[in-house]
C-alpha cells in the first residue's frame, strides 16, 4: 500500500506541472478516506496561483490623499496634541481645494497646530467635537457663526465613533440627560453677533431599568486619519500609551482609514497580542513626519518649594484653595477607582496619605495614573485629560477613549471630583459654559450620568469673584447634568445634597459662622445636628 507521504509527493509533481490542461489526479483506492481528502486539498492549494504581496504602505502623504475629495466627512484622533496626525493633516492644509470638510475629532489642536490650522484656512466647515478649550480662533469661529459646531459629550463621542464601525446605527445613554444636549436647545450655528441661527434638534428618551437614556446616533466617516506608534505593510497597528486615545476608534471606522506610524515594520514584528487597530480596517499607511508636540509641560515639584503652591494661587485665595482641596482628599478611601477633573481636584491627591491606595483613571485612556514627571522625563504619549503631563504607576493600563467611557458610564469609578459655575439645592450642576464664552463639554456629562454608583463631589469657592452665591436655588447657566451631585466642598464648609429634600450643613470651617454661610448662599439648607468641624 502507496504511503500517504509518497501519494502528497504524487500530487505536488503533478500540480507543478506548467501544462495547462491537467486530467484528473488518479488517487489510489486503496487507502483511507482521510488520505484521499489530504490529497485533494494539497492539489487544491498548491496549484493557486501566487497572490501579489500586501502591502500597504505608500510613499507620501501626498500620495495618500491623491483622491481625498471636498466636503467629506473626516475623523482625525487625538486628545489636545496626544496622538494627533499632523503629518496628514499639513498635507490636507497644502490641498486647498479641500474645503466643506466636516472634521469630528475631540478638540481642534491648538491656534497653531493640528485641526487649528484647517480651521484657520477655512477648510472645515463643520466640527464634530467635545471641547474648543483653549483653542481662541475655533472659539471665534464658532461664535461668529464661520464655523458649524456639533458640540458632544466625550464619551457620546468615542461611542459615536466606535458604533459606526460596528454597524451599529444608534444607541442609547444616560450622559446629557435633561442638558441642551437632550433638548435641542444647542446652537449649531451663530449669527455673526453672536446670536444663534441654527439649533441642535432634541433626542428621544427612554426608560430603561427605571433610568432615561437618550438616543444618539453614530458617526460614519469617509476619512479617518490615524497616528498610530507602530505600523505593518498589512496595516495592522500599535498605539503608545496614551496615544491610543481616538485612534483606534476612528480607524474602525471610516470607508478610508490612513495611517501615519512612527515605525513602519515588517508583518510579525508587532505580536499579534499587541496588534491594538488590525489590517482589515487600514487602507493606507505612510512614515510620520512631524515632531510630536506638548500642549502642557507640567513637572514634579518639591512640596517644601515655595513654588509647589503656586497652583492654588497666592494670598487669600490660594489659603481659600488648599482648605478645599485637602477636605477633598479625604474623601478617597483606600481600594477607591477615581476620575478627577480639572484644576483643584487634580491637587487633592497630593494630601492623600500613604495608607490610602488609590487608582486615578483619566478619560483619555489611563488608569493607574502617577504624578508629574521630573524635567527632562516627560513624554508626548502620556498625557491626562487636562493635557498636562504625567507618569505611569506600576500596574497601569492604557486603552482607548470609547473603553474609558464604558468604565465611566457603567458606575466603575467610585469617586469624581468636579469643580462649578454653580450647584442647585437639589444637586443639578453647571460646569461647563459662561455667557459669551465655550470651553465645551468634555467629559463632564458622563462623568455625572451615573450617580447611582459614582460619588459626585464639587469643589469650588463659595461665591464667585463679585460675591455672587454659586449654590442657588436653580442654575442659571447651561446643565452639565441633573440631580447628580452628593457633596459640595467649599471654603466654608461641606455640603451633603440628597436630590429629593435638598442640602444639608455637615461641616464647617474654623472661623465661620452659620449666619455668614446662610448669607452666601441662595439655595436653602438644614444644619446638621452634629455639625463637624471642616477639618
Amino acid at each position: 500500500m502507496p504511503s500517504a507521504q509518497l501519494c502528497f509527493r504524487a500530487a505536488r509533481a503533478y500540480t507543478g506541472s506548467t501544462s495547462r490542461v491537467r486530467s484528473p489526479i488518479s488517487i489510489p483506492n486503496n487507502i483511507s478516506k482521510a488520505t484521499q481528502q489530504s490529497i485533494l486539498l494539497s492539489r487544491t492549494f498548491a496549484s493557486t496561483s501566487r497572490r501579489p504581496e500586501i502591502n500597504k504602505v505608500l510613499s507620501s502623504a501626498s500620495e495618500a490623499l491623491a483622491d481625498m475629495k471636498p466636503n467629506s466627512t473626516l475623523l482625525c484622533g487625538g486628545f489636545g496634541l496626544c496622538g494627533v496626525p499632523d503629518t496628514l493633516i499639513d498635507e490636507v492644509l497644502q490641498r486647498k481645494h479641500l474645503t466643506g470638510l466636516t472634521a469630528v475629532s475631540n478638540n481642534a489642536g491648538t491656534d497653531e497646530s493640528g485641526l487649528g490650522k484647517l480651521l484657520k484656512s477655512k477648510q472645515i466647515r463643520k466640527m464634530i467635537a467635545s471641547y474648543i478649550g483653549e483653542n481662541k480662533t475655533f472659539e471665534r469661529m464658532y461664535l461668529t457663526g464661520e464655523v458649524e459646531l456639533e458640540l458632544t459629550p466625550q464619551g457620546t463621542l468615542a461611542e459615536r465613533c466606535a458604533s459606526g464601525g460596528k454597524g451599529i446605527p444608534a444607541f442609547y445613554t444616560p450622559a446629557a440627560f435633561g442638558t441642551v444636549v437632550q433638548t435641542g436647545e444647542l446652537p449649531l450655528r451663530n449669527n455673526a453677533d453672536g446670536t444663534p441661527k441654527v439649533y441642535s434638534y432634541p433626542k428621544d428618551v427612554k426608560v430603561f431599568d427605571g433610568k432615561q437614556y437618550l438616543l444618539e446616533e453614530s458617526i460614519k466617516g469617509d476619512y479617518a486619519f490615524v497616528k498610530a506608534w507602530k505600523a505593518d505593510k498589512l496595516g495592522n497597528c500599535q498605539f503608545r500609551l496614551a496615544a491610543n486615545n481616538f485612534n483606534g476608534a476612528m480607524g474602525r471606522n471610516a470607508k478610508m482609514t490612513i495611517v501615519e506610524a512612527e515605525e513602519i515594520v515588517e508583518p510579525g514584528e508587532i505580536l499579534p497580542e499587541a496588534v491594538h487597530l488590525p489590517g482589515i480596517y487600514v487602507k493606507r499607511v505612510i512614515q510620520s513626519t512631524t515632531a510630536k508636540n506638548i500642549e502642557k509641560f507640567t513637572f514634579a515639584k518639591d512640596p517644601n518649594d515655595p513654588d509647589a503652591k503656586k497652583a492654588l494661587g497666592s494670598g487669600d485665595t490660594a489659603a481659600k484653595r488648599e482648605r478645599i482641596v485637602k477636605r477633598a482628599a479625604k474623601e478617597f478611601k483606600n481600594g477607591m477607582y477615581a476620575n478627577l477633573g480639572i484644576g483643584m481636584p487634580m491637587l487633592a491627591p497630593s494630601f492623600v496619605g500613604p495608607e490610602v491606595e488609590v487608582q486615578l483613571q483619566s478619560e483619555n485612556g489611563i488608569l493607574g495614573l502617577g504624578p508629574y514627571p521630573v524635567k527632562g522625563k516627560e513624554d508626548p504619549d502620556l498625557i491626562n485629560a487636562g493635557k498636562e503631563t504625567v507618569t505611569l504607576n506600576p500596574g497601569a493600563a492604557v486603552f482607548g477613549s470609547e473603553e474609558s467611557f464604558g468604565m465611566i458610564r457603567s458606575g466603575r469609578i467610585d469617586l469624581t471630583i468636579l469643580g462649578a459655575m454653580q450647584v442647585s439645592g437639589n444637586g443639578d450642576l453647571a460646569n461647563w459654559m459662561l455667557p459669551g464664552k465655550i470651553k465645551g463639554f468634555g467629559g463632564a456629562m458622563d462623568l455625572v450620568s451615573n450617580p447611582e454608583k459614582t460619588k459626585v463631589v464639587v469643589t469650588m469657592e463659595h461665591t464667585d469673584k463679585k460675591g455672587t452665591p454659586k449654590i442657588v436655588k436653580q442654575c442659571a447657566f447651561p446643565l452639565t447634568g441633573k440631580a447628580c451631585v452628593s457633596m459640595i466642598i467649599t471654603e466654608l464648609g461641606v455640603f451633603d445634597v440628597d436630590f429629593a429634600t435638598g442640602l444639608t450643613l455637615v461641616e464647617i470651617a474654623n472661623g465661620v459662622t452659620v449666619d455668614e454661610i446662610k448669607a452666601k448662599t441662595e439655595a436653602p439648607f438644614k444644619v446638621a445636628e452634629d455639625l463637624k468641624p471642616m477639618l
